[in-house]
């Protein structure tokens, strides 16, 4: 009795040829293409809608309060992926304009006011952690922690001159700066080496992000853990304002953990692929013809996580905070 080999090495092939055909297929089929992006317009739209309805909703709970950080964070979430949601409802138009410098600036754009809407939170975050440390070090009492902190919040809201928010704006004039430049050099030069160059500064740019959230997100989250809440007067002050904020002791560290795992991931994601796509023109996300990667990549690093990051942050501000606590001086 014979027995006959097994042909593996065919099935091997013909299932990478099959499997390489369905992509290259999607890829080049101009009805892939535009369900594909046309989804993303329509994702991107709905996100867009949300952070606007939590806004209109915050500005009616605490008018008050002028523009704050959460607002700003709202209104800015709001340009974003409504940029996104024009851009991908365009696409045709966007990634076949001429010259190329222009697809770049509009691909490329989003991708800075992502970065500034994000770091927004590391900036409130640092000024909480900052005030703290430099209003009573770390020879606190430990019975004290709770008022001091609603304090030193309070006053974090109202210093809207601090040197963290120069250091804020510096950093991003600076990153704007130098991006424009290299648009400016690739409208009147379209170089490889310029726009390679510009993929990295933008990989840079998303590393520094995800530095920053795993820098004062994680001390946030280790600081709130140690808060203890004693008496029943003292946590409803705490749930206050930390309603106002999406913080609250135990539950606040889980909320800052949660935006910084997440924020952390998609601009370490961000780096990544685009690293990537600077050394392999088939990682490109510049192209018309790779609407799966796009698919793929925007999900990761800008839906999903604004998406989940409105959701955690959705709890509106208390409409009237007790006058019995007050800045420090």
């Amino acid at each position: 009795m014979t027995t006959m080999p097994l042909s593996f090495p065919a099935i091997d092939v013909g299932v990478g040829f099959l499997s390489s055909s369905w992509w290259e297929e999607i890829n080049e089929s101009v009805k892939w293409q535009d369900q594909i992006f046309f989804t993303l317009c329509a994702v991107y739209a709905l996100v867009s809608s949300v952070a606007l309805i939590q806004l209109i909703r915050i500005e009616l709970r605490v008018p008050e309060y002028g523009w704050t950080t959460q607002k700003v964070f709202h209104l800015m979430n709001f340009i974003v992926n409504g940029v996104r949601a024009f851009i991908f409802g365009f696409h045709k138009q966007v990634f076949l304009l001429h010259p190329k410098a222009l697809t770049l600036v509009l691909l490329d754009l989003p991708d800075l006011l992502f970065f500034s809407t994000y770091v927004l939170l590391v900036l409130f975050w640092a000024e909480i952690y900052h005030q703290m440390l430099l209003s009573y070090g770390c020879s606190c009492v430990e019975r004290r922690v709770t008022d001091i902190f609603i304090l030193v919040v309070d006053q974090a809201r109202s210093l809207p001159t601090d040197k963290l928010r120069i250091f804020y704006i510096s950093i991003n004039s600076a990153i704007y700066f130098i991006q424009v430049c290299i648009w400016v050099y690739l409208w009147i030069d379209d170089n490889s080496i310029v726009e390679f160059v510009g993929k990295i500064f933008i990989a840079v740019v998303s590393f520094i992000a995800a530095l920053g959230f795993l820098l004062y997100g994680g001390r946030l989250f280790f600081m709130l853990r140690r808060f203890p809440i004693e008496s029943k007067g003292r946590r409803k002050k705490l749930h206050e304002v930390c309603a106002y904020l999406s913080y609250c002791n135990w539950k606040g560290a889980y909320l800052v953990g949660s935006v910084t795992a997440i924020c952390f991931t998609c601009f370490l994601i961000r780096c990544f692929v685009v690293v990537l796509s600077a050394f392999d023109s088939d990682a490109s996300l510049d192209v018309l013809d790779h609407p799966v990667l796009n698919l793929i990549y925007y999900m990761l690093v800008e839906i999903l996580p604004s998406a989940l990051v409105l959701y955690i942050l959705r709890k509106l501000p208390p409409k009237r905070i007790s006058a019995q606590y007050h800045p420090i001086q």
